[in-house]
């Protein structure tokens, strides 16, 4: 049976783009008036050109905006009930941007080969990750795939809005603490030598702290450079050493021992975990299914074994806040939750209830954190710039009294 791609209208003379499969040309042009519709132009899609199109789109990637907008389209387009390759015909047309176009095209050319639609966006792009399809794969096996794309957009700007507060709670301290390091070795660098070298023609011997302060800015002077390549190439190492799963897992641990820190990288991870594994439940997959999907969205390696354990446990025939519970590591609050929803039956809405608690903790926790690192950014500012005022006012004072402090 060949595909045949067409350009009709209706009896509002409205054109319609989509694809359909027949024997011939004559059944196709049939096919399509049985759709109230007038054919204007009808050809074969060419199979070889599908291939040919996936395989370039294998390595193109949406950006987050346009796959929740594609994802809404979809659900509004499927939830009407217009069929799926015409929903992605429909929308390949009127989005914008030749990536995209070409992403939409290879998937609507694998919905025409038979394939389903988790298959085809899974084989199509690096956009849809292993969460997406498995939803959307959820979705097609209980027949309700509108509503299921529906909560997968959500569930996509959810996890946009938690890592958009996750950049912000990290990149304000970090940006404070680079200016004030910076501003106290140009300080060290450029203004003490000039000040302290005014006293230094005058024959007069230089109190310790200031004569401190001198050889720490010639060390930063004649080795600053030789420090800063070698701070990189610590954070290089580091970051590769992460790469190595032994070196990660400990270093994740010691994370996760951290007051507030650890408490805070908990509050993401669990909150990871039961927005996706809430909206997997939600769309009918099983628990087990639902667990090995969300154990993929947590990067804590200590958090994934704790996840591990919950899936053997569960797999024996164990209750899922039983094992939840016995890992120590999952929030009691995500423990009680699921248990009310084992119990309820309605174990999706509550732990999509629990992504939202855990957000809302998220985003309270992260303002104390940053509440109490800026204070303490601002004290040890304070106490640089002191010292560095006591280094410059001592050889002053000396001057004036004639005296050696």
């Amino acid at each position: 049976m060949a595909v045949f791609e067409y350009v009709a209208t209706d009896s509002s003379n409205r054109k319609h783009k989509g694809v359909v499969s027949a024997d011939t040309l004559s059944r196709a042009r049939k096919d399509i008036r049985a759709k109230s519709l007038t054919p204007i132009e009808v050809k074969p899609v060419s199979g070889d050109e599908v291939q040919s199109d996936t395989a370039q789109t294998k390595n193109l990637k949406l950006s987050n905006r346009e796959l929740v907008s594609m994802t809404r389209q979809l659900a509004v387009l499927v939830g009407s009930g217009t069929p799926v390759e015409e929903s992605v015909a429909s929308i390949g047309a009127g989005i914008k941007g030749t990536k995209a176009k070409s992403i939409m095209s290879s998937i609507r050319s694998g919905v025409i080969d038979g394939k389903p639609l988790s298959e085809a966006m899974q084989t199509t792009s690096k956009s849809f990750s292993q969460l997406y399809c498995a939803i959307v794969r959820a979705g097609e096996e209980t027949g309700d795939l509108g509503t299921v794309l529906e909560r997968l957009a959500d569930h996509l700007e959810s996890s946009q809005e938690i890592r958009r507060k996750v950049v912000t709670a990290m990149i304000y301290p970090i940006i404070l603490a680079l200016v004030t390091f910076s501003i106290v070795i140009a300080v060290l660098v450029f203004v003490i030598p000039r000040v302290v070298e005014q006293f230094e023609s005058l024959g007069q011997s230089l109190p310790p702290l200031t004569q401190f302060m001198l050889n720490l800015s010639g060390f930063m002077q004649q080795y600053g450079l030789f420090l800063g390549l070698g701070l990189l190439t610590i954070l290089i190492v580091q970051n590769r050493l992460n790469k190595i799963e032994k070196v990660k897992r400990v270093s994740d641990r010691f994370v996760l021992s951290l007051p507030l820190i650890g408490n805070l990288t908990r509050i993401v991870s669990a909150g990871h975990f039961s927005r996706t594994f809430g909206t997997l439940a939600i769309s009918g997959s099983p628990v087990l299914d639902c667990l090995q999907t969300a154990r993929e969205t947590v990067t804590n390696l200590v958090f994934r074994d704790a996840i591990d354990d919950v899936i053997e446990s569960v797999r024996d025939g164990g209750s899922l806040s039983t094992a939840m519970a016995s890992t120590n590591i999952f929030p009691s609050l995500l423990v009680h939750m699921t248990q009310s929803g084992e119990a309820s039956g309605k174990l999706g809405d509550l732990l999509a209830k629990s992504a939202k608690y855990l957000d809302a903790e998220f985003e309270n926790t992260s303002k104390i954190l940053i509440g109490l690192i800026e204070p303490a950014i601002t004290v040890i500012m304070g106490g640089l710039v002191l010292l560095i005022i006591l280094a410059i006012m001592l050889p002053i004072l000396q001057l004036n009294t004639g005296a050696f402090l």
